[in-house]
């Protein structure tokens, strides 16, 4: 699996014991962020999120996915691989302390990119896009 190249970690300000905030977007626009998440351990988080996409099995709804609302992001990564077997791109934007809250930084993180109109599959931002002022 492609975890090194397709996982950049800077490293910068991780604190031990930290969470990591991360992004993954489609490696040919990095900078188009499709999804925020958190993790302590970003390499291993990356492979869940490929090894969830069931990229060997028929192109097919991912009935395997326990909650239909993250279903997209799994369809996106499985659209990506389809396309010259590409994978997602992780970014990790920033380490946390390990007292801080990560909720609420990658809550912020959605915002954020919701605010630059970027179109994340986090289930998240169907719920607070809505509390975003209308332009």
């Amino acid at each position: 699996m492609a975890v090194r190249s397709h996982c950049h970690d800077g490293g910068e300000g991780r604190a031990e014991g930290g969470t990591a905030i991360y992004t993954l977007a489609d490696p040919r626009d990095v900078t188009r962020a499709r999804y925020v998440g958190q993790t302590r351990d970003p390499r291993r988080r990356f492979a869940q999120h490929v090894r969830m996409a069931r990229l060997w099995l028929p192109d097919e709804t991912p009935w395997w996915v326990p909650a239909p609302q993250l279903r997209p992001l799994y369809e996106w990564i499985r659209a990506l691989h389809r396309d010259e077997g590409r994978l997602p791109f992780m970014w990790v934007a920033e380490w946390l302390v390990p007292s801080a809250d990560p909720l609420v930084a990658e809550r912020a993180a959605i915002m954020r990119l919701l605010a630059q109109g970027e179109s994340l599959l986090n289930v998240e931002a169907r719920q607070l896009g809505v509390q975003l002022p209308l332009l």
